[in-house]
């Protein structure tokens, strides 16, 4: 079984949609898996636009590693990250998943363009995970698995949903009315929090289009 996820986005090209992140972020909470979050591609856009992207993810309390695969930068983070644990990698296609493991273990060769390829299979059945031993730590392996990448949301029940963002926590039990969908009820702490700045209005805004079942 997996201990962690990591996953990637880009900076730029393809440019990122932080509605599909939170997602990402929903499924690993639900798997109840430890997430980090890289941003590739750096370079492209230069730290500091990276940093104004995704700081909203950092204050809220995951661990954010600005990466190059072409420059270097922030692949010793990784490798660190990956050591002696199992690892998802995971994330939308084009951000570069393949070139940063290629650059943290340079003869892994992996094609880029699909991660996947460390198998030489090009398939794989859903709910089967390919394990990637990494050649450093004493268990260090790296798993493409379809339950991060590939599952949905309908197996969440709406009545959890605000539990797997995290920041929304400490006020879900603060509502006026039990089981309150923190959309339209009144007296709802966590609409208050967001009307008070605890809690990002775009990451709410991700939570009702996930509730409704919006894309």
């Amino acid at each position: 079984m997996p201990t962690q996820a990591l996953v990637v986005f880009a900076a730029a090209q393809p440019e990122p949609h932080l509605r599909m992140l939170d997602r990402f972020l929903v499924i690993a909470e639900r798997n109840e898996l430890a997430t980090a979050i890289c941003v590739n591609k750096v370079d492209v856009t230069g730290l500091a636009h990276a940093q104004a992207l995704f700081a909203l993810y950092e204050a809220i309390g995951y661990r954010v590693i600005y990466a190059s695969a072409e420059t270097g930068q922030g692949i010793d983070a990784l490798r660190d990250l990956l050591r002696d644990r199992i690892t998802v990698v995971t994330g939308p296609s084009g951000v570069g998943k393949s070139s940063l493991l290629n650059a943290i273990h340079p003869t892994l060769q992996l094609e880029t363009g699909d991660l996947r390829s460390f198998e030489g299979k090009g398939k794989h059945t859903t709910r089967t995970a390919h394990l990637l031993s990494m050649p450093f730590g004493e268990n260090t392996f790296v798993a493409d698995t379809p339950g991060i990448r590939e599952l949905g949301l309908y197996d969440i029940d709406p009545a959890d949903l605000g539990f797997y963002f995290i920041e929304m926590k400490p006020f879900l039990h603060n509502c006026r009315y039990p089981g309150c969908t923190h959309d339209h009820e009144p007296e709802c702490a966590v609409r208050a929090a967001v009307e008070a700045g605890q809690i990002s209005a775009e990451r709410y805004d991700s939570y009702l289009r996930l509730l409704r079942g919006e894309e």
